[in-house]
């Protein structure tokens, strides 16, 4: 399967398992679960058709673990903008996170801190090099760290999910550091 078919089967799985699934005729379960025979019939009763095997090449090879298997179901690992439940415990963060971005958008986070937009939760990775890589896909890349240690001493409660992103409701901008020349 080469790289464009993977990045082409990657967003079609992201839009309908975490965005639009009712556009193919999907409902997912409360945790986001779908059988993927209902979902491959589905795609291709659409006229999207890929295989089983290019649906597990796509979850293996995917970078970020945007997919999870179990059994016979798939579901997005996080980034639903639909009412689904992950299922996740409250985790613990490490003393800081971070989160990627671009200039443009430091006035609007420097007064209302980060909120999740059109998702259920602020995304946060465990590594610079990870959120440098989310911030890019917007433009130059500046990557916030966040104090997630004393977010968690004050009550915020925060989230990992299976790929490892970090989930939290929002983050107030007194726990922000911003880079030195912004």
């Amino acid at each position: 399967m080469d790289e464009r078919r993977t990045v082409k089967v990657s967003k079609y799985l992201s839009k309908h398992l975490r965005h639009q699934p009712e556009r193919i005729g999907l409902t997912l379960d409360e945790g986001g679960w779908v059988e993927i025979d209902a979902l491959i019939a589905a795609a291709t009763a659409h006229g999207f058709r890929f295989t089983r095997e290019e649906l597990d090449h796509v979850v293996a090879a995917n970078d970020k673990q945007r997919f999870a298997i179990e059994g016979s179901r798939i579901r997005a690992s996080q980034g639903h903008s639909i009412d689904v439940d992950l299922g996740l415990a409250p985790a613990t963060p490490p003393p800081y996170l971070y989160h990627g971005t671009v200039a443009r958008n430091l006035d609007a986070i420097r007064s209302a801190g980060l909120k999740p937009m059109n998702r259920h939760d602020v995304h946060l990775s465990a590594d610079r090099e990870t959120a440098t890589r989310v911030g890019a896909r917007r433009g130059r890349p500046l990557v916030l760290s966040v104090d997630t240690g004393a977010m968690h001493r004050d009550g915020h409660v925060f989230h990992v999910s299976a790929n490892g992103v970090w989930l939290t409701k929002a983050v107030p901008p007194e726990y922000l550091r911003f880079p030195e020349s912004h």
